[in-house]
């Protein structure tokens, strides 16, 4: 048995593209995580979500790092990734914002 003190980061993304009604798909952040992950050799987990906001709604997504005990970390290491992914995701899906989430602090990327 291996333990690690456990670090979750969680990358929030909607696949509205800016202000438009037209949407991206799973397979498109699929996409991207997948080549994101086999260049540096990581893992993720892809959830789909829905936004409810003010006068509107669209799908998104959540994306999950872990602390992994088979391979732990510095926390610092996998919110550098985090940010990192986040940022190809809010170019390859036209993402005004995308939010970054530890247990210590949200962090917003945005144009």
């Amino acid at each position: 048995m291996k333990k690690a003190i456990s670090y979750n980061v969680q990358i929030w993304c909607g696949l509205r593209i800016g202000y438009t009604d037209q949407m991206h798909t799973l397979d498109d952040v699929r996409k991207i995580c997948d080549e994101f992950v086999n260049d540096v050799k990581d893992c993720v987990t892809i959830t789909p979500t829905e936004y409810r906001y003010v006068d509107g709604h669209e799908p998104g997504v959540i994306i999950g790092y872990i602390q992994y005990p088979r391979f732990i970390r510095e926390k610092r290491v996998i919110v550098d990734r985090a940010l990192n992914l986040a940022d190809k995701l809010r170019f390859g899906l036209g993402q005004n914002r995308v939010t970054v989430t530890t247990p210590d602090e949200s962090i917003m990327l945005e144009d």
